[in-house]
C-alpha cells in the first residue's frame, strides 16, 4: 500500500518548458510553464511521503526505495520550486532509471551506497536526457545526447539524475552587476531560510534544492565561490575538490585553472560519498592528475569523530572581520574546535597581496573565459556548434528584454577583446595569481606545521536586488579558487536566522585531512537544520 502511494499518486511532471513563451517571460523570470501546470498539490501529501517513504527508506527486496525516493523527490520540486525556482526541468526519464535500480536492487545488484539515491544536476553540466543551457536562452536548444564524464560516473555508481539545477546565468561570468541565481531560462533562484534573500550562486539551484529537501543530493560547480558561498548561505555542506580529480569535459567552462564540480548536501557523510562517486581520472583533461594513488581513495574512512584530535588548524584572522554576527559564530567556532581535540594557532594572516593582483586574477578568467567557451561551443552537437562569444553577445542584444531586462554583459565583452592563451599578459597574470594563492596557503601551513586552514566562508545572505546587484562583503573562497586547492564549507550557526559557513581548506589533494575535520566539527556541532517553511532532511547514506 505504501509502495502505491508513494509511486501511484506522486507522478513526476515536466516543471519548466525549455522555450521561450509567445509574449516572453512575465517580469523576466522563466517560471511561466510552472504557472501553466496549475495548483500546487497539498503538502499534507508531500509531508506524508517525507515521513513515510524517506529517501531510501528500508524495505523488502523489490518494494521500490529508488522509485519511491525519486517519486517524492519530483513531488517536491512541484510543490516547492513555483516559489524557490531552484529546479529547471525534472528529468523525463528519472521514474524509468528508479525502476531500473529497483529491478537491480530485486535482482541482488547493488551498485553502492547511492544506489537509487535521486541526485540533481547544475544546468551547466551535460546530461543526455536534457538540454544543458547554462541558463542563457542562446543555449535553450543545446541537446547534446551525451553525458559528462562526472555524471557518466554517476549513473555507475547507481544514482538517479532527477533533473537539471538553476544557476546563475553562465555561472556569474555575464555581468558585473548580476544577481546570483538569475538566470533567463530559470528565473531567479531564493533562499529557502528567507525567499527575500539571496541563494549566492552560481550553483543556486543545486542548494537549494538541497537545503529545502528537494533532493537529497546535488553536483555544483565553482570557479571562485560558486559552490562554497551557496552552501554556506543555504545552510548545508558543500565540497570544492581540488582542481583535476573530476573531470571537466561536459561542462560549460570559465577558467580550466580553476574550474571544477563538487558535491552538495546537507550532511559530510553524504557529500563524502558523493565526492568518491564524482572523481575518476580523465585523460582528456589536463588538469587530471597523472601520479598514482590521487583516484580511488576511500574518503569515507576520513569519517571519524575524533576527526579533529591532535588537528594543527591555523586560525585566518585576515579573512574575517567583515561582519560582526558572523565574527561571533566564529569565534564560537574556534572554541568548539579546540574542545574537540584540535590545536589551534590563532592570528594567522596571508601575507599583503602584491599590487595589481586581484586584476590580475580577473584578466586570468577573462583571458581563459573566451578560449575555453569558444572550444567547448566548437564541440556542441547541433546548430549550438557553430556559436562563439560574438554570436553570444549579439543574441544577447537581439533577445534584450528577457536577457538583459536587469543586467548586462559587460563582463562579455571585455573578455571578447582579450588575445589568446600565448599573450604575455596573460601568462604573467596567471604566475601572479597562482604564485600568490599557493604560496600564500602552502607557506601558512609550511611555517606553522598545520593541518589545516579556517575561516568563515561567507556573509548571511543580502536581500536579493536585481536592479543593483549582489552585494558581497568578504568571505574565503578566493585563494583556495585561485590555487586550485581543496574547501569544505560546514553549517556554522545562524546570524538573525540566517545560516553561515565554516571554511576548511588546505594544500592541493588534502581532501581527506579536510574530510576528517569537516566531519567531526558537523558532529560534534550538529548546526545544520532545514529551513522551518519546507520539509524534512533525509540523509542519502545511513550512519554506519
Amino acid at each position: 500500500m505504501l509502495r502505491q502511494r508513494c509511486s501511484a499518486a506522486l507522478e513526476p511532471r515536466r516543471v519548466l518548458a525549455r522555450s521561450l513563451p509567445a509574449g516572453g517571460f512575465e517580469s523576466g523570470r522563466g517560471d511561466t510553464a510552472l504557472k501553466r501546470n496549475g495548483p500546487r498539490r497539498r503538502r499534507t501529501l508531500t509531508s506524508a511521503i517525507l515521513g513515510l517513504c524517506g529517501w531510501l527508506a528500508v524495505a523488502p527486496a523489490g518494494a521500490g526505495p529508488a522509485t519511491d525516493a525519486t517519486a517524492a523527490a519530483l513531488q517536491r520540486i512541484e510543490t516547492w520550486n513555483e516559489q524557490l525556482l531552484a529546479v529547471i526541468a525534472t528529468d523525463p526519464t528519472a521514474m524509468a532509471q528508479a525502476a531500473e535500480r529497483d529491478r537491480e536492487r530485486a535482482g541482488g545488484r547493488l551498485r553502492g551506497p547511492l544506489h537509487g539515491v535521486p541526485v540533481l544536476i547544475k544546468d551547466n553540466i551535460e546530461t543526455r536526457d536534457q538540454p544543458t543551457t547554462a541558463g542563457s536562452l542562446a543555449l535553450a536548444g543545446n541537446h547534446t545526447g551525451r553525458d559528462a564524464p562526472l555524471v557518466a560516473r554517476l549513473r555507475e555508481a547507481g544514482l538517479v539524475m532527477v533533473g537539471k539545477a538553476n544557476l546563475s546565468e553562465w555561472a556569474n561570468f555575464r555581468s558585473e552587476r548580476s544577481s546570483s541565481g538569475w538566470s533567463a531560462v530559470g528565473g531567479q533562484a531564493r533562499n529557502p531560510h528567507d525567499p527575500a534573500r539571496s541563494p549566492c550562486g552560481s550553483s543556486s539551484g543545486s542548494a537549494v534544492a538541497v537545503a529545502a529537501g528537494m533532493v537529497p543530493l546535488a553536483v555544483g560547480t565553482e570557479t571562485d565561490g560558486s559552490i562554497v558561498c551557496p552552501a554556506a548561505v543555504n545552510g548545508i555542506v558543500g565540497i570544492k575538490p581540488t582542481v583535476g580529480l573530476v573531470s571537466r569535459r561536459g561542462i560549460v567552462p570559465i577558467a580550466h585553472s580553476q574550474d571544477t564540480a563538487g558535491p552538495m548536501a546537507t550532511n559530510m557523510r553524504d557529500a563524502t560519498y558523493l565526492l568518491m562517486a564524482m572523481t575518476a581520472h580523465d585523460p582528456a583533461d589536463p588538469a587530471s592528475p597523472r601520479e598514482p594513488g590521487r583516484f580511488g581513495r576511500d574518503y569515507a574512512a576520513a569519517l571519524k569523530l575524533e576527526g579533529l584530535r591532535g588537528k594543527r588548524i591555523g586560525v585566518v584572522r585576515s579573512l574575517a572581520g567583515f561582519h560582526e554576527g558572523v565574527d561571533a559564530r566564529f569565534g564560537q567556532a574556534i572554541s568548539d574546535l579546540r574542545s574537540a581535540g584540535a590545536e589551534i594557532i590563532d592570528q594567522l594572516s596571508f601575507p599583503e597581496e602584491p599590487a595589481g593582483l586581484a586584476d590580475a586574477a580577473y584578466e586570468v578568467l577573462l583571458y581563459e573565459f573566451k578560449h575555453d567557451l569558444n572550444a567547448y561551443l566548437a564541440g556542441l552537437p547541433g546548430a549550438a556548434g557553430a556559436l562563439r562569444l560574438p554570436d553570444l553577445i549579439e543574441f544577447n542584444l537581439l533577445h534584450a528584454e528577457a536577457e538583459m531586462k536587469w543586467f548586462q554583459q559587460e563582463v562579455f565583452l571585455q573578455a571578447q577583446v582579450r588575445g589568446d592563451l600565448q599573450s604575455q599578459a596573460y601568462l604573467d597574470a596567471l604566475a601572479l595569481t597562482q604564485d600568490y594563492s599557493r604560496g600564500g596557503i602552502d607557506g601558512l601551513l609550511q611555517a606553522h606545521a598545520l593541518d589545516l586552514l579556517v575561516s568563515p566562508t561567507d556573509a548571511p545572505a543580502w536581500v536579493i536586488d536585481l536592479v543593483v546587484g549582489d552585494r558581497f562583503l568578504g568571505g574565503s573562497s578566493s585563494m583556495p579558487a585561485r590555487a586550485g586547492y581543496p574547501h569544505i564549507t560546514v553549517p556554522m550557526g545562524f546570524v538573525h536566522g540566517l545560516p553561515v559557513g565554516l571554511s576548511f581548506y588546505g594544500a592541493a589533494y588534502s581532501e581527506e585531512v579536510l574530510i576528517e575535520a569537516a566531519y567531526a566539527y558537523e558532529q560534534a556541532t550538529g548546526h545544520a537544520r532545514p529551513p522551518q517553511a519546507f520539509g524534512s532532511w533525509q540523509a542519502a547514506v545511513a550512519p554506519e
